[in-house]
């Protein structure tokens, strides 16, 4: 299919949602491949002078985001650019949705400084998971804010809170932080319809999960707390990052 489509270079930047981590690639640079890749090889295919650049590191705050990603991105003088940062500041804490959202309007204005297309993402509706459904409210919070600055900056929503695929468990990480090469591919869907550019990626049609005995699904629970959630913990603790010492997958065109 050749896509008929506006934009001839494509920047994304963020944290480990846009690096793509979740979705492992030995092929794909730094190993794996996401959302974004898979929305650039549709925006790319049958456009040769097509570019694209990632510069999103896992772990990274909004302030990180703003200070080392910002201006390299528009270097890359990109007509399209995605951006979800913001994420791993809101579940720390005390964090406030509303001063988190604040920062993400000053991040999205530099953005648009030189006439971009931006795409926006909001928050998945995390109700469904085991730990970070606590913090619900706070996300619908700042999904709200998202819109509204979507709208004032003319920007496109991305919307995940109305995806209701991702409520099942196999569009998730093991880590159940991530999303698995599934809800990868799920998540590129719903950009490139955001986008209004019309592909061919089938859409994932889960069957019910039969149902997990109560004693092996704690087993799993468990399971996945000693592994994944203690180190998650221990590394906020610490102010530890699982991008300390991380550089960007696709620095440049």
């Amino acid at each position: 299919m050749e896509e008929q489509h506006p934009w001839t270079r494509y920047v994304a930047i963020g944290d480990s949602f846009t690096e793509g981590i979740g979705d492992p690639e030995p092929d794909s640079p730094g190993g794996n491949r996401g959302w974004a890749d898979r929305v650039a090889e549709v925006l790319g295919h049958n456009k040769d002078d097509f570019a694209y650049a990632n510069l999103a590191i896992r772990g990274r705050l909004l302030n990180q985001v703003q200070a080392e990603q910002l201006e390299p991105a528009l270097e890359l003088k990109p007509d399209l650019i995605s951006v979800s940062a913001g994420g791993n500041d809101i579940i720390r804490p005390g964090s406030d949705p509303d001063e988190v959202a604040a920062r993400v309007d000053t991040l999205v204005a530099g953005l648009r400084r030189d006439g971009a297309t931006v795409i926006l993402f909001t928050g998945p509706d995390i109700g469904m998971t085991p730990v970070l459904s606590r913090m619900r409210g706070k996300v619908a919070i700042y999904n709200e804010n998202i819109r509204a600055i979507a709208q004032r900056h003319d920007a496109v929503v991305a919307d995940m809170w109305s995806l209701r695929e991702l409520a099942d468990p196999r569009m998730w990480a093991p880590d159940r932080l991530h999303f698995s090469p599934v809800g990868h591919h799920t998540v590129a869907r719903m950009v490139l319809n955001a986008l209004n550019v019309a592909n061919e990626l089938e859409p994932f049609k889960p069957e019910p999960l039969p149902p997990r005995r109560w004693r092996r699904a704690r087993v799993e629970d468990m399971g996945w707390a000693r592994e994944h959630f203690m180190p998650w913990v221990l590394r906020r603790i610490r102010h530890q990052s699982s991008g300390d010492n991380i550089t960007a997958k696709r620095p440049g065109f």
